[in-house]
């Protein structure tokens, strides 16, 4: 149930989304010349809800389109694809020494925000657990995501509530567990995770975080409420398809962090994707591809044998699974691969 709380919290950050970045910088990612990837966007005119699709292929756009009066420079709520990026400020966290790895146990880094009767599974999450949604906790998403932004301190309502599994055990997607890695990065980092983020991604051309909500004690949210435009998360997801390295040639996130990442750990129970560390993973179109998924449509693709990198941006008024828009974006995801292949040399 969406609370008044809740509500009252979006405000804001639409608000701040809206100031900051109606009209984002550009990417030096230059368009070229119309091709055949042209043509799926064209047919996807008729999906309502669909604001921007970008294409990328060997570090070029080959195909740009903004649907339904929307702008190909603006802002957008990227939602749960947000996800992936906290796992790659984990991913060079560990590359930095300041967490252990994926092995590492959180309870001592969170102990200030567990309860002396804490159920005594806590102590066996590991980072790792919460990247791959395997912590155990409550789940904080879909019914109880209100419940858990109405609450005085999020990280210790999270810590809190009883198990609904075992840490390791099923996947139970919560994006607590993402913003408990929010947590984490703040603590272990000593500053806040945006300022980790400019500072760790800021040589990556193209990439910008805008509006991104806090939790009452300044938290920035792990796992929702970010405002990136089109271009941004394509930047992001060119590193990713790059290895970790930026168009500089800089190793931003090593590329074994990416491997640990597109490794599948588990199984999403509603669609049967595998999910990695922030990413989920599927065969589309007979390729296989590794995507983060937000909220209503936020889809970040990328394609490693075809080199492509496609950034899919909606409105976050509805949910895109229960509806089926969700398979609508994986099917023009298809048609896109389809080119793909056939321009494959």
């Amino acid at each position: 149930m969406i609370t008044r709380r809740t509500a009252l919290l979006s405000l804001p950050f639409a608000a701040a989304a809206s100031r900051s970045f109606a009209q984002q910088p550009s990417s030096p990612l230059t368009p070229r010349p119309p091709a055949s990837f042209n043509a799926p966007l064209e047919r996807a005119a008729g999906l309502e809800a669909l604001k921007v699709v970008l294409v990328c292929r060997n570090g070029g756009i080959v195909a740009e389109r903004a649907y339904n009066g929307h702008a190909l420079n603006a802002s957008t709520n990227i939602k749960s694809a947000s996800k992936s990026i906290i796992s790659c400020l984990v991913g060079i966290a560990i590359d930095k020494g300041l967490l252990s790895g994926p092995d590492q146990k959180v309870a001592p880094i969170l102990k200030a925000d567990l309860s002396a009767n804490a159920d005594p599974r806590v102590n066996e999450i590991t980072i790792g657990n919460l990247l791959s949604m395997q912590a155990g906790l409550s789940r904080m998403s879909g019914p109880n995501y209100g419940r858990w932004v109405s609450s005085r301190n999020w990280v210790r309502f999270a810590l809190a509530e009883p198990f609904d599994g075992e840490p390791g055990g099923d996947m139970l997607y919560s994006t607590a567990s993402t913003h408990l890695l929010s947590a984490i990065l703040t603590r272990v980092g000593r500053r806040s995770t945006l300022s980790l983020a400019k500072d760790w991604l800021g040589s990556v051309e193209g990439f910008h975080i805008g509006a991104w909500e806090r939790d009452p004690q300044g938290v920035y949210l792990g796992g929702n409420q970010m405002a990136m435009t089109a271009r941004s998360l394509l930047a992001f997801g060119e590193l990713y398809r790059n290895g970790g390295r930026g168009r500089d040639g800089k190793q931003v996130v090593s590329q074994a962090w990416i491997e640990q990442s597109w490794m599948p750990r588990t199984t999403s129970r509603y669609s049967g994707d595998g999910y990695g560390y922030g990413w989920f993973l599927r065969t589309i179109g007979g390729e296989e591809v590794k995507f983060g998924w937000g909220y209503g449509g936020q889809m970040l693709y990328i394609v490693p044998r075809l080199d492509l990198t496609v950034v899919m941006t909606s409105s976050d008024s509805g949910p895109s699974a229960r509806s089926g828009y969700r398979d609508e974006l994986h099917n023009l995801l298809a048609d896109i691969i389809d080119v793909g292949r056939s321009l494959k040399i």
